[in-house]
């Protein structure tokens, strides 16, 4: 009699564990109430160049912005730190900075490295990011 409890007993824990496991959570395709994909960029820079002589500071910008015909607003930019021109890594050393985008911004945006060269000027490297892209790997060999 005992163990025929015991039995009952370990059949009904096999069945309770049979239909708890086969349960499905059915979620709503993206669009249906679910929230996009987020979107990311990834910044890497380097350079190829020797500049081991140039000793002018330099400050790089990451940048991003949305890129539509009614909107540019800027939604990243964030300075990296002052260094001087000798000292940007080569490819194997490269700085990686991966971000979110803001909001999570799906519309089409533009991303850059924009930079100061002390007594030079200001420039950039600028590359698109199109709506529905969920990532962005922007690899600018500084020259």
């Amino acid at each position: 009699m005992k163990s025929l409890s015991i039995l009952s007993a370990l059949a009904g824990m096999v069945i309770l564990t049979a239909v708890a496991s086969c349960s499905k959570e059915h979620h709503p395709p993206h669009g249906e109430g679910t929230p996009p994909p987020a979107r990311k960029v990834r910044f890497e820079l380097f350079t190829n160049e020797d500049f081991s002589t140039d000793n002018h500071n330099i400050t790089f910008n990451l940048f991003i912005r949305r890129d539509t015909r009614t909107s540019s607003k800027t939604l990243l930019d964030s300075p990296l730190a002052t260094m001087k021109v000798k000292d940007i890594p080569d490819s194997l050393h490269k700085i990686v900075i991966e971000k979110w985008v803001p909001q999570n911004d799906t519309s089409s945006l533009a991303v850059a490295f924009t930079y100061y060269i002390e007594n030079v000027g200001y420039s950039w490297y600028l590359q698109p990011f199109p709506a529905g892209d969920t990532l962005k790997i922007l690899q600018y060999s500084f020259r």
